[in-house]
């Protein structure tokens, strides 16, 4: 994961959960992301799970089976995490 999360990005995030989710708790959340994890449908399940609790914003089933087909379609980067919570706030 870059080093820096976007300040846009967490902004959102932040705006859309109405919670004050800190830079720290992302970090610390997408370090445990391995390459794996982006190719693996349960751990994928379980990393969409933990965004949404962390921003406060539901999921629902459909959802979740939309992230992890876009996910596995476009072969996206291990590392993207602010890509996938882009996603989430998407929907």
């Amino acid at each position: 994961m870059s080093k820096n999360i976007s300040k846009d990005a967490l902004n959102a995030i932040n705006k859309k959960s109405g919670k004050n989710i800190s830079e720290g708790a992302v970090k610390k959340l997408a370090s445990t992301v391995k390459p794996t994890t982006m190719q693996s449908e349960d751990q994928l399940r379980q990393l969409i799970k933990q965004v949404s609790a962390m921003a406060n914003v539901p999921v629902s089933e459909d959802t979740v089976r939309d992230i992890v087909s876009a996910v596995k379609k476009s072969g996206m980067n291990p590392q993207s995490m602010e890509t996938l919570m882009k996603m989430m706030i998407k929907k």
